[in-house]
């Protein structure tokens, strides 16, 4: 293949041709969509850090879910704010809680959408980290039995797919475990299995008013400059039951979404995080980026790299600019 026989721009000269040797296609069925909810009515909290991203009641969430779904995104993911936070963080499995109430009005009006819920505690502690502290630590044990009730209550209201963040060790099994033997055999399990300690989280800990109290989440989330342990953590959850893997975030762990599709070949979501939504959104408001373009070529990129679901905030302007083209 060398030039002047073989000139790969012949393929490159117009729209029909390229997109008739395009290696990558991205569609509004590849996304997911995160909301963050919380209690009141009419209530539209927007978040500081994450331009076009708020805080919402219930009844604006149906509303934010029905556009997304008119879109053609086929789930959303769901973070709970609680009115009230305390050390075990009870209302992540209140029967009454706010993702719990979700839920069900999502459900009634939309029952074509997905429902997908974060499983984890930081939001509903008063000290902000992912489960029961003892001793000035997170206590992963313990953890793992509030995790299986906040699971199950997510179930019962009515959760299409559980997706447990938290990073506790064995937290996979027991939740599917506890999952089978309420007769919820049939709801997947999305892990967090590849999750960092990564400085990309800070305006979700706005958005989800989870920032930790106290030190960091370093002990229980993975350290960013290692790969072969993300790897062991993927194939422990595939192990313990997990139905799709996810690699969080997305941006600086394209290489490991990679490893992680072709070593396993599991259904493997990337989540494009908070920072790296803001870092577009700031740049773009300078007049710095092509929202647009570069929205779109990053959610291209972790396709490209093997990831089948991109969790991320531009979900409803991507599937619009998707339409466009």
């Amino acid at each position: 293949m060398e030039f002047p026989r073989y000139r790969p721009r012949r393929l490159r000269r117009n729209d029909n041709l390229r997109s008739m040797v395009r290696e990558t296609a991205l569609a509004p069925a590849n996304l997911i969509y995160p909301l963050f909810v919380g209690p009141g009515k009419g209530r539209v909290q927007p978040v500081s850090s994450m331009p076009g991203v708020a805080q919402l009641s219930v009844d604006r969430a149906v509303g934010e879910c029905a556009e997304a779904h008119s879109l053609g995104i086929p789930a959303v993911i769901l973070f709970g704010l609680p009115e009230q936070k305390d050390p075990v963080g009870s209302e992540a499995y209140a029967d009454d809680g706010i993702v719990q109430q979700a839920i069900g009005e999502i459900k009634s009006k939309l029952p074509d959408l997905l429902v997908i819920t974060d499983v984890c505690l930081c939001e509903y502690t008063d000290h902000g980290h992912c489960g029961v502290i003892k001793n000035g630590d997170v206590e992963n044990d313990s953890t793992l039995e509030l995790l299986v009730k906040e699971s199950l209550s997510h179930a019962r209201a009515g959760a299409d797919i559980v997706a447990p963040s938290d990073m506790m060790d064995g937290r996979v099994a027991a939740i599917r475990a506890a999952l089978d033997a309420e007769g919820f055999s049939d709801i997947p399990i999305m892990s967090y299995a590849a999750k960092y300690a990564s400085g990309y989280y800070g305006p979700f800990r706005e958005a989800a008013d989870s920032a930790p109290a106290f030190g960091d989440r370093k002990q229980y989330q993975m350290d960013p400059a290692n790969a072969e342990e993300a790897l062991r953590e993927v194939a422990l959850d595939i192990e313990e039951g997990a139905d799709l893997v996810m690699v969080k975030p997305a941006l600086a762990y394209m290489d490991i979404i990679r490893q992680v599709k072709d070593e396993f070949g599991y259904p493997t979501a990337a989540y494009n995080v908070s920072g790296e939504y803001a870092m577009v959104k700031a740049a773009a408001a300078k007049g710095w980026i092509d929202e647009k373009r570069v929205v779109l070529e990053t959610l291209v990129g972790f396709k490209r790299a093997g990831a089948k679901l991109v969790l991320t905030y531009h979900a409803k302007d991507a599937a619009r600019w998707l339409a466009e083209e």
